[in-house]
């Protein structure tokens, strides 16, 4: 029977979804292995994921989805910075008051801005949480220590990201955030200083003055962050995140313990209706926050008036903290050997067996709990007798400088936790001890000196336990 032209028109209408679900999967419903293996092969999307999930992979209590709420927060952060870009105005004299108007007139734009820094900054809480999840799971071992370097430059990107995107509103705020960062860049010019070739080789100076575009913050400085904000860094991070997810599927998928490979569920519609549970209670959680909890926004940037306490952002405070010892120590030293101590982890801890187990079992449990504690009673320890004593400065007023750069308060907390680490190793025979040692102080060394530098130091970097006692200006 010949059906007219209006039939199939109304039959093709009433079929309009599934026809344009079977092009966007580019299959049928599936409901069948076989069709759920297409989906998810042959799906742009979908394909980064593999046709199998293991179901280690699925329960929450492993892995907590802290990489799919990065992801997540990633996105957000990137949707809303378009969104922003259209109003911003990267100009010394123009940038305060858009960002004054995207908070005030344009509409949803204080949502819009609340959303970008509050998921920005999420991002840094939970790529680190991310990364423990990772470390304590012994998820770095082979054949995915490669993939754990890749995550340290995500980690890193992250920090400088963020870093960037808190000095483009110019108000005061950011302005001195930035004084304060291109006074860590130039930091090796203490060790120049103290060695007498700053004359003749000036690498901190010309650091400095390349960042900056100058001798001073100004229009160049700011054109140039927006520049690394908005182009260079979200470059090098999607670039290291396709990496990053290339070799999750490469080296097997997620970190299992062994035995259970065999144990797994195709990953649609199971890994997908997970995904999308993330999705949904990250995005809800980001407008509630983001609803309730503005963005600062001080007065506009005034080189004449500077802030007391001028302070970099909370992520970095604990960088900030240890500048204040020894500009090379703490701005380059220590902070260039924590990151190549996390480095090396994969690669000096090569024992087998540990993957997919939280903390490799009791032994690991305890290793870092006296782990933590050891470290939290030393550098609380170092920390108030520096706060309450002082320094060699402090003592000898005409201490060689190179003294103060050789044995400060982040020199030696770095020692300590170098040796700490090679007790372990030695006490227990384990690699992979030693390991957890290392990485539980490296948690505990920013945790505290971020919360040192965040909420105890005030006017002059001096110590005061409560705000409350801040003298009045």
């Amino acid at each position: 029977m010949n059906r007219s032209g209006m039939d199939k028109f109304k039959e093709n209408l009433k079929n309009i979804r599934a026809s344009f679900a079977a092009s966007l999967l580019r299959t049928k419903r599936p409901i069948s292995g076989r069709s759920r293996a297409a989906v998810m092969l042959n799906n742009f999307f979908l394909h980064i994921q593999g046709v199998r999930t293991n179901i280690n992979t699925l329960r929450p209590s492993y892995t907590f989805g802290l990489g799919l709420v990065s992801l997540f927060l990633l996105f957000f952060t990137t949707i809303s910075g378009i969104l922003l870009m259209i109003y911003y105005s990267p100009s010394t004299g123009e940038a305060y008051n858009t960002v004054k108007d995207i908070t005030y007139v344009v509409f949803a734009g204080s949502l819009m801005r609340n959303v970008h820094k509050w998921a920005g900054e999420g991002m840094i809480i939970f790529v680190m949480l991310h990364m423990a999840r990772v470390f304590y799971t012994g998820s770095y071992s082979r054949p995915r220590e490669f993939n754990w370097l890749v995550g340290i430059m995500l980690l890193i990107l992250t920090f400088v990201l963020n870093l960037s995107g808190y000095m483009l509103p110019w108000d005061q705020l950011s302005y001195w955030a930035l004084v304060i960062v291109s006074n860590i860049i130039q930091s090796s010019k203490e060790l120049t200083d103290a060695l007498g070739i700053t004359p003749y080789f000036d690498i901190g100076g010309m650091a400095k003055e390349f960042f900056l575009g100058g001798t001073v913050p100004g229009k160049a400085t700011l054109i140039r962050v927006y520049f690394l904000h908005i182009m260079l860094l979200p470059i090098l991070l999607f670039i290291f995140l396709g990496v990053h997810f290339w070799r999750i599927r490469k080296d097997g998928g997620l970190s299992r313990p062994a035995g259970s490979a065999e144990k797994s569920v195709f990953s649609w519609p199971d890994l997908l209706r997970a995904e999308t549970a993330v999705f949904m209670l990250c995005l809800a959680g980001v407008l509630v926050y983001s609803f309730y909890v503005d963005a600062p926004l001080r007065e506009m940037a005034n080189p004449l008036i500077p802030e007391n306490p001028a302070k970099a952002p909370w992520y970095f405070l604990g960088l900030q903290e240890m500048v204040s010892y020894s500009a090379f120590m703490g701005g380059i030293v220590a902070p260039g050997l924590a990151i190549l101590g996390l480095a090396l982890i994969p690669y000096l801890d090569r024992e087998d067996g540990h993957a997919g187990i939280w903390f490799s079992g009791r032994q690991g449990k305890i290793t870092a709990l006296q782990s933590m504690f050891a470290g939290a009673a030393v550098l609380a320890g170092l920390l108030a007798f520096v706060i309450r004593f002082g320094w060699f400065r402090n003592w000898w007023p005409d201490v060689p400088q190179i003294l103060i750069i050789m044995v400060n308060p982040a020199g030696i907390w770095v020692a300590f936790v170098a040796l700490w680490s090679l007790r372990v190793i030695k006490k227990t025979g384990s690699t992979r001890m030693g390991a957890i040692a290392l990485f539980t102080m490296f948690l505990v060394g920013y945790v505290m000196l971020t919360y040192v530098g965040t909420e105890l130091r005030g006017p002059n970097w001096e110590f005061y336990w409560l705000k409350s006692q801040w003298p009045m200006h």
